[in-house]
Formats: structure tokens, sequence, C-alpha cells
């Protein structure tokens, strides 16, 4: 039995959501703990891999990589022709891309259905391909993971995808975040200019979907309206909208209180985290969520929206608002710092919360899932 998994997401230098999950769920994967193998000495794992992509861990005995060196249409084309040649008894794609050519086994995580919800965040041609690849995703797999139950409606109701063909895995958060942090706190704090002052923050793309001028809006309202000491950190890279972001930016007052970090590593996201004193994440749709549950795993109270998936993954842990009201998000932030009892049953509720999820956990059911269906 050959198991075909792409990593082609997972090994990239600079991960974001998707690329995350693949990474750890194949790492977890290779777990032997997992069982992905059924501990038959006669499987095969095969992990495919873009050029210039190198795994950071130490694979079983029975796995290997296969970098397959097709320069654009990755996926369409280049695995397409490696099923064609190197067929495989089952294909696992941890990011909702099915290629053309596939195993009649295949497995497919769908993150979220956000394009379909906030159509002004995409290019019409990335609408138009994540819709077309998605849609035949669903078609082509033989089942289907859905990183939460939101998404699995999202999927029923919009793509009329049967409900016996979709699983439900939750993802995993980093739970080992503490023991990752390398960065000197003082290089942190010279880098985004922290010192000692207490800060909000924020960590995903900058871009429409994200609600980045929301948030904007609603500091500046905490600044204005309550004098809070707080700076703002807002830590990704630009996406979609960056123009209009960059023109709130210019015509605030508390411009100078705002910071804009660029992309920032595995560590330095880790130590940003610790030391923020409230997470930031109303964003407008969400597939799962995991900044929500990053946050909560290092004690930071987290505000996040009401929409979508992240009442389901977040519930009474952290405080919900309506993402397009900002004075509401100000209110409820305020809430967070000045009463005290709040800010602490936030987080007490909030380190419950992430005992639900773990990337072990999430490994050993699409292991499980995998296993069946080969």
């Amino acid at each position: 039995m050959i198991i075909g998994i792409d990593a082609s997401r997972a090994f990239l230098k600079q991960r974001t959501g998707i690329e995350e999950y693949s990474y750890q769920v194949i790492k977890h994967l290779a777990d032997r703990q997992t069982s992905l193998t059924k501990e038959t000495s006669d499987c095969q794992v095969v992990l495919y891999l873009r050029k210039n992509q190198e795994i950071d861990f130490i694979l079983p005995k029975n796995w290997n990589a296969r970098v397959i060196q097709w320069p654009r249409f990755w996926t369409q084309i280049g695995l397409s022709l490696e099923m064609i040649f190197h067929p495989v008894d089952t294909l696992f794609i941890p990011a909702h891309t099915v290629p053309v050519v596939h195993s009649k086994n295949t497995i497919v995580t769908i993150h979220g259905l956000e394009y379909e919800f906030c159509p002004k965040a995409y290019s019409p041609w990335e609408t138009f391909y994540m819709r077309w690849s998605i849609k035949n995703s669903c078609r082509w797999a033989k089942k289907i993971i859905a990183v939460s139950n939101n998404t699995k409606q999202d999927l029923i109701k919009l793509y009329k995808v049967p409900e016996n063909k979709i699983e439900v895995i939750y993802e995993g958060y980093g739970s080992i975040g503490k023991s990752q942090i390398q960065n000197p706190k003082s290089q942190i704090n010279t880098k985004y200019q922290t010192l000692n002052t207490k800060y909000l923050l924020f960590i995903g793309r900058l871009e429409e979907r994200k609600n980045i001028i929301g948030i904007i809006k609603a500091f500046e309202i905490l600044k204005e309206h309550y004098k809070i000491p707080h700076k703002l950190i807002l830590a990704g890279k630009f996406g979609y909208g960056e123009q209009e972001i960059r023109h709130e930016l210019e015509n605030i007052n508390c411009s100078k209180s705002i910071i804009l970090s660029g992309y920032v590593s595995e560590e330095e996201k880790w130590e940003l985290l610790k030391s923020a004193d409230i997470f930031l994440f109303p964003t407008f749709y969400e597939g799962f969520g995991l900044p929500v549950l990053e946050a909560q795993s290092l004690g930071v109270p987290v505000v996040a929206g009401n929409n979508s998936s992240i009442p389901e993954i977040a519930g009474d842990s952290a405080l919900l608002v309506d993402s397009t009201n900002a004075e509401e998000m100000a209110d409820e932030i305020k809430r967070l710092i000045y009463d005290e009892n709040l800010k602490n049953d936030i987080i007490k509720k909030g380190y419950e919360n992430v005992k639900r999820f773990s990337w072990d956990k999430c490994a050993r059911e699409i292991a499980e899932l995998i296993n069946t269906n080969g």
C-alpha cells in the first residue's frame, strides 16, 4: 500500500495558516504513535515537495520524499503527472486543492470558503480559481475533512456536498510555543518599539477580510475617548486592501502608536503573543481561527468576531463582538483593560478551552480516516 501526501505547502519558509496546518499535520502523522501505516512493513508513505524545499524533521523508515520539479501549476500538472506515472493507493491533500489526476481514495482538507462570504477581499482570478478548485476537490475526493462544523455546513449549503462525505476534524494549536521562544525579550522590545508599554496585538495577513481598518478605528476610539496607554501591533504581511489600510493609518491621530511589524518569524510570533495585553481577532470570516487558540494557550485574553467558526472554536472563552461595529469592539477591549476580574475570568476560560484541541489529536483522527478509507 502506498500513501501519497501533498507536502508542497508544509515546508515553505514563511508559513501562514494553511501552510502551518499542513506542516503540523504531516509532522504529527510521521510520529509512529499515529499508526498511519497500520504498522505493516509493506506500507509506504511518499511526501511530494516542490524544488528547494527541505524537511526539518526525521522521517520514519517507510517514509520518503519526492521532489516534483514543475515550475507552474504544480498541483494540476506536476502532481497529476506524478499520479499518472507513479500512482498511489491513497492520496491525502491537506490544503484543499486536489489534482485533476488523483487516486480514487483521495482525502482532502477544506479550510473554509472565505471568498464566498468576503468576495471583495479577493481578485476575480483568485475567486474563480478557488471556487473551481474547491468545488472539484469536493467532487473528486472520497472523503472531505472540514476543520469546523461551520465549514461543513457551508459546504453542504453552498456546494451541495453530501453530509456523509464530510468529517469534521478540528485543527490543533502550537502548545510548544513557550519552549520555541529564542529571541531575548530585549531584542523583541527594541525591534517592535514596545519597551515596557502594554500593547494590543493582531497577528495575520493585513487585508480587508481580517478587518484591519475596523481594528484601527476601534483603537482610535480607545485612544481618544479612554486614553489607554497601549500601543497596537499589527503583525503580518499586507494582502488585499493594502492601499485602503495605509490610507486609514494616514488619517488618524494615533498613527504613531500603531506598529506595522511585517512578517514575523515563529519565535517572534510567540514572544509577541506572550507579552500582549489583549489579542484582537475581529475578522469577518474564519474557517477555524487558530490564532485565537495560540493566544489563549499563553494566557492572553481574546476579543474576536462573533461570526463564522469563531463562536464554535472560542465559545464563552473570548469576548465576541460584531466585527462591523468599531464602537462595540472598543467597548469590549476597554472592559478587559479596566475590569481585572473579567480579564482573569476570560484567561481562565481560555486555558480550559484550548484543552479541546491539539495537533496530536488532529493527526490521530486524520490517520484513522486514511486507514479506514485506504
